[in-house]
């Protein structure tokens, strides 16, 4: 009796252990909750930053609009953007839609959707899917910062030519990284380091600002060099060289090659 007990209880732990086991396997990993909500609050962020500019601006008078303009500007971009867009176009028109709203739909939305779409998906490979989706977004945000730039005029380059090609490249590029980390095995996240992505980001920053009042040559120079304390591998003096070289190329291929009126040298020299 006590041996058949044993036996029963021996059975009937195994099968409770293996259906433990066999439960374990087919429980669905963790959502992605966390990512999903980064990418959802990147979404967000050029009206999160208009927004703490124009908080600053109360004090500092350094924005157009006041904080309750700005949210009551993109509450409506977010809510009439797109029945705009479908009207105007089922109407057969041009379309014409205003900053805040080409903003929501072709930066916004976008990466509302990613983020959903994140929550509900497993990727086998974190750090390529969301290296993959980081890529989507700045090309996504590049593609609407050029959004009120001529296009194409016959064979002429206009100035929203070169970015939106880009963007449109990057986009997909990163859009293939996201798939491959999606259905791939691949490596998870690994510690976030913050120098690389400051630098090259302040190198942007400085570019844009500088490139009206400096010229391409110094603001592209300068850029390079602030992109390039991004490492700490960096040797300095192939860095300048290459630099120089790269600054000499865009010197000539944007103003001459492709036509783009930017300026060349400081506006202090020019004038």
């Amino acid at each position: 009796m006590s041996a058949a007990k044993a036996d029963w209880g021996g059975q009937g732990m195994a099968d409770t252990t293996g259906q433990l086991s066999g439960g374990t396997a087919s429980v669905p990993a963790a959502r992605n909750v966390t990512g999903a909500s980064i990418i959802l609050l990147l979404a967000f962020a050029p009206q999160l930053v208009e927004l703490a500019i124009s908080l600053v601006g109360l004090v500092a008078a350094v924005s157009a609009r006041s904080p309750l303009q700005v949210v009551a500007a993109h509450g409506a971009a977010l809510v009439e953007s797109l029945p705009m867009l479908l009207g105007q176009w089922a109407d057969g028109g041009k379309v014409t839609l205003r900053s805040d709203a080409l903003l929501a739909l072709i930066y916004t939305y976008p990466l509302i959707a990613i983020a959903v779409f994140t929550f509900l998906a497993r990727p086998r490979a974190p750090q390529d899917y969301f290296g993959g989706v980081a890529l989507m977004a700045i090309a996504l945000f590049a593609l609407w910062a050029a959004s009120d730039l001529s296009g194409m005029r016959g064979f002429t380059f206009g100035p929203g030519t070169a970015p939106r090609m880009l963007g449109v490249l990057l986009l997909a590029m990163g859009a293939a990284v996201a798939v491959i980390g999606l259905v791939t095995e691949g490596p998870a996240l690994q510690v976030y380091h913050w120098r690389g992505p400051f630098f090259v980001s302040l190198a942007i920053l400085t570019f844009a600002v500088a490139i009206r009042p400096l010229g391409l040559i110094v603001a592209a120079l300068a850029a390079f060099l602030i992109a390039a304390l991004g490492t700490s591998e960096t040797r300095w003096g192939e860095t300048l060289i290459v630099g120089v070289v790269l600054t000499l190329g865009c010197a000539l291929l944007f103003p001459y090659v492709l036509g783009l009126p930017m300026p060349l040298f400081p506006r202090f020299l020019v004038q």
